[in-house]
């Protein structure tokens, strides 16, 4: 189904939108930069479950991680990509801060244990082995529940977002720890709809081709010819054959665009299967 003109800009309260939680995670932050504050949220646990809560009907919306700029792609969703219905409607970039949270009272000296996901703690790679060389570091399923685990015990830190800090009672003790400050993370917004032009567009597509010399170059040399221009692209394995592969590109345009149209012909006859996964508009970076 095409969203219209005013479903595009303003996105029904009554909408229920599903996410990577719980509450206070960079993904929450996301929701509600992209939808509002007000838009009905139902947190899961995993992103495999943001895709069946979308599938399924029970959500219109769903919020997943896809990548950042310090740590790269996130495979997980990568590969629900490859097997979805879902299209992406939308993409949300958000700047990354990760600081340093503990109990209101303690200090850093009482600090045995830091958590964190796992994205979280690679960020800040430099400064956990500058400052904490011999304090624990503990992978955890999200910013929000390493928030959550530092809000019961005085002697473990927390990694995560200033959202996570106010949800949880917590003290900032060191902001902006991340080793980049430019970090950023993108986000795609999933439904079981398209969205029409907007004239400042971006497309995500999957291409499936042959294992064989040349194959990278007769897939980007119509995007060369029509003056395409590509954002990223990426190599998953293929899910269903040892030792191949399957292409993530993103370029700028819309499907709509006589120019991708004339890319899409040319890559019929050089590919196995090309798989739309969405035109969308092109986020607006927040620094």
């Amino acid at each position: 189904m095409l969203l219209s003109d005013s479903e595009q800009n303003e996105t029904p309260r009554s909408a229920v939108v599903a996410f990577l939680g719980p509450l206070g995670t960079f993904t929450h932050a996301a929701v509600d930069q992209h939808f509002g504050t007000e838009v009905e949220k139902h947190s899961v646990a995993t992103i495999n479950d943001v895709f069946m809560q979308v599938e399924s009907g029970a959500a219109r919306y769903g919020v997943v991680p896809v990548e950042n700029s310090t740590e790269g792609a996130v495979n997980n969703t990568q590969d629900c990509l490859i097997d979805t219905s879902l299209h992406i409607v939308a993409e949300v970039v958000i700047p990354i801060a990760q600081n340093l949270m503990l109990q209101k009272g303690s200090s850093l000296a009482q600090i045995t244990r830091i958590v964190s996901h796992r994205q979280s703690l690679a960020q800040c790679r430099r400064w956990l082995s500058e400052y904490c060389p011999n304090t624990f570091i503990q992978e955890v399923s999200s910013n929000a529940e390493a928030a959550r685990l530092a809000a019961e015990d005085p002697h473990t830190a927390a990694i995560a977002g200033e959202r996570a800090a106010q949800l949880y009672g917590l003290e900032l003790l060191h902001a902006a720890i991340q080793d980049q400050q430019s970090n950023c993370t993108r986000f795609l917004v999933l439904a079981n709809e398209s969205v029409a032009p907007t004239g400042h567009d971006k497309s995500s597509i999957l291409v499936y081709t042959e294992n064989k010399p040349g194959a990278l170059f007769r897939i980007l040399e119509p995007f060369n010819t029509y003056q395409v221009s590509l954002t990223k692209i990426e190599t998953r394995p293929a899910p269903d054959s040892v030792w191949a592969y399957v292409f993530f590109i993103d370029f700028e345009g819309h499907v709509e665009d006589h120019a991708v149209q004339q890319v899409f012909e040319q890559l019929k006859e050089r590919t196995i299967k090309v798989k739309q996964l969405g035109s969308y508009p092109m986020a607006k970076v927040q620094v």
